[in-house]
């Protein structure tokens, strides 16, 4: 892993944890890839109703700037995807692996 690396964690409504996981794989993991951005995993926490992945990007431009990209594309618009429908909270982490 090169890059930056971002951990997030997102606390997601009660009872659309599943449904939640289901958009994430089938929408938002593809239309990341197709940004360059590389995805490490993704584990749900049911006790706490959260959603935890962990995605990088090592490229031309920064992940901020590439990131910025991917939400003002005209493909993530179509998605009609609205993550404030299922999230509570959101905490995400700039980390560094260890060899």
């Amino acid at each position: 892993m090169a890059g930056t690396v971002q951990h997030r964690v997102y606390t997601i409504q009660e009872g659309l944890l599943e449904e939640w996981a289901e958009k994430w794989r089938s929408q938002i993991v593809p239309l990341r890839r197709e940004f360059g951005f590389e995805i490490h995993g993704a584990w749900l926490d049911h006790e706490r109703s959260q959603f935890i992945w962990v995605l990088s990007y090592d490229g031309s431009e920064s992940f901020q700037e590439r990131n910025q990209r991917y939400w003002d594309s005209p493909k993530r618009a179509e998605m009609g995807l609205d993550p404030s429908l299922y999230l509570v909270d959101r905490v995400v982490r700039e980390v560094t692996a260890v060899s």
